[in-house]
């Protein structure tokens, strides 16, 4: 067995899949990893591409769509090679991309993921781009946030966080590189997310196990962010609002969590007032779709760790809000860190 899968989760993706997946062949070592395509119950013409297309590339079938979390777990679990790579299907892979990824899970025993350079893939500058950047935080009250994207400002890649491995909080889903087995410890995505944060959950639970996370700017690879469900759909705001309060709940101790939820309703109650005077209903309703369903959801969780983890490193201690919003910061290096 080849020391990774690079496991591509497909739902009806057929032409994604003819554009990026020759890039992911012709930049990965096939002398070190597989490439494998694990479809969502496609319905398009998907599995036919791959079957006469691309005959060279394992394919994983399932009978329905699984979302994004349960369909990686279900695919880790049939293949189970020591280094699983969670790659999207709208990523682009230069030559080579792999290797330094490989070598430094290697030589780091204690690091449980890491995450190349995110950039947007575009023709125009060298963007980061908005799903991952150069790795990711949370703020005090439980904003995701990243080196070269805070919010809906991305900044040009200019070489400013090229400064060599930097620990992060959370490493992009786009495209995370984790320890097979250290997934399936901690309990691998969590499928009641369906889908967006679960990354950022999974980090989680992988930093209160003990274990590193690591961006390095040694690899790039670039992400058509918004290929599958673009910014702006209200299903992705009911996703991305849901889950917020489902990451917070479940990662956070009882009480920490319960005061920073109260904080979260009355900031999100602002998001929503500002939807409606904006007239898009659409996400207004989405935010209240998003709040009721966690109140149902919520008791699936009763075991709450005793660390709180938005301490421990001062991206985590900044308000990004007040930040960005109030003081005008619109680039990681402006941040304030204590």
């Amino acid at each position: 067995m080849k020391q990774v899968a690079v496991i591509i989760l497909n739902w009806n993706g057929a032409k994604l899949l003819r554009h990026y997946l020759p890039t992911v062949l012709a930049g990965t070592d096939a002398t070190i990893a597989d490439v494998i395509v694990a479809d969502n119950g496609s319905t398009d013409e998907s599995l036919q591409v791959l079957r006469e297309e691309f005959p060279e590339v394992q394919v994983l079938s399932f009978d329905q769509n699984y979302g994004f979390a349960e369909g990686y777990n279900l695919a880790i679990e049939q293949t189970m090679y020591p280094y699983t790579v969670l790659l999207n299907s709208d990523v682009r892979t230069p030559q080579g991309w792999l290797n330094p990824l490989l070598d430094y899970m290697e030589e780091n025993p204690d690091v449980g993921a890491v995450m190349p350079k995110l950039l947007h893939d575009c023709d125009d500058k060298e963007m980061y781009d908005y799903a991952g950047a150069a790795g990711g935080f949370i703020d005090c009250h439980g904003y995701p946030y990243c080196r070269g994207r805070i919010f809906e400002y991305v900044e040009e890649d200019k070489g400013q966080y090229d400064d060599g491995p930097k620990s992060v909080f959370w490493a992009t889903g786009a495209c995370l590189m984790v320890r097979s087995r250290l997934y399936q410890d901690v309990g691998g995505l969590d499928k009641e997310f369906f889908a967006h944060m679960e990354e950022i959950d999974l980090c989680w639970r992988i930093r209160l196990a003990g274990n590193e996370l690591m961006m390095l700017p040694s690899s790039s690879v670039y992400h058509l962010n918004g290929g599958s469900l673009p910014q702006g759909n209200p299903r992705k705001t009911y996703l991305n609002f849901r889950n917020n309060l489902l990451l917070l709940h479940k990662n956070l101790p009882v009480g920490e969590g319960k005061r920073l939820l109260l904080v979260r309703r009355l900031m999100d109650a602002l998001a929503f007032g500002m939807a409606v005077a904006k007239f898009h209903f659409g996400d207004a309703w989405a935010i209240i779709r998003a709040h009721r369903d966690f109140r149902r959801m919520r008791s699936r969780y009763t075991s709450q760790p005793s660390v709180n983890l938005l301490k421990a490193l001062p991206e985590e201690r900044v308000n990004i809000i007040v930040a960005h919003y109030l003081r005008g910061v619109k680039r990681f290096t402006q941040l304030k860190l204590k």
